[in-house]
């Protein structure tokens, strides 16, 4: 069975998609089975990887079509369940139900059997709180935590770390906090300097080496490539590579 990974930060702006986008990249191109699955009805997922799609994740969470009919090859090893703002009618559909906790564990059970197929399953969450958020935590076993180097990002990271605690007292449901990822990151910023410090100080070894501040890694999405195919020998690259041999090493 593969590794559920989540990758969450409730504060916008810290390279969750793009994080789940070049991760699953770097790990494909190790000859990793990766599955990726877009949480956010912004969809960017689906633009970034420039894909088409018949099915999205609204219709498998509702039922109405099996997880295989959602899934789209991305890349070479790599496989997509794509999301589109039809995810804000299906949420609004599993508010309704009567019964809160079966709404919740509509993804662990309509993908049942699915990550047999792959080695990592990694979920790019939306940065707001939502019953499909929900859903993620309680099929995720693991969170990487971006944090752009801000203190403002430092926010988010507490709100997820509370969240966390929340989840964990769920009877049967254990989700740990594998690791935080710094983003954005300059060696040359005395702020960015102190909150990698902060990181460090609170997380001690759950702190992933800095993704550093790339212009290739904001213009790779535009071009519906990632970094490993528009700029190989960029930083971004060699940063997301670190973090992909760190996950394999991991287990």
């Amino acid at each position: 069975m593969g590794r559920r990974i989540g990758v969450l930060n409730y504060k916008g702006g810290t390279g969750k998609t793009t994080t789940v986008v070049n991760l699953g990249a770097a790990l494909a191109l190790r000859g990793a089975r990766v599955l990726c699955i877009d949480l956010d009805a912004q969809g960017s997922l689906a633009t970034c990887f420039g894909v088409s799609y018949k099915f999205s994740l609204s219709q498998l969470l509702l039922g109405q079509v099996g997880p295989r009919e959602c899934v789209v090859q991305a890349r070479d090893n790599l496989d997509l369940i794509p999301s589109d703002s039809t995810l804000i009618q299906a949420e609004g559909a599993m508010w309704r139900l009567n019964d809160n906790r079966q709404a919740r564990q509509m993804l662990l059970r309509n993908t049942r059997g699915l990550d047999r197929m792959y080695d990592y399953v990694l979920l790019d969450f939306s940065p707001s709180a939502s019953i499909v958020s929900e859903c993620g935590l309680r099929y995720a076993q693991e969170l990487i935590v971006p944090v752009r180097t801000s203190y403002l990002a430092l926010v988010g990271t507490r709100q997820v770390v509370e969240t966390l605690k929340h989840v964990g007292r769920v009877p049967g449901h254990h989700v740990r906090l594998y690791l935080t990822l710094p983003t954005f990151y300059s060696r040359r910023q005395r702020k960015d300097r102190e909150v990698l410090a902060i990181l460090r100080r609170h997380f001690t070894h759950r702190v992933a080496h800095p993704v550093r501040a790339s212009v290739k890694l904001t213009e790779a999405p535009s071009h519906r490539q990632t970094i490993y195919e528009y700029s190989p020998r960029s930083s971004g690259a060699s940063d997301y590579a670190r973090l992909a041999e760190r996950i394999l090493r991991d287990g």
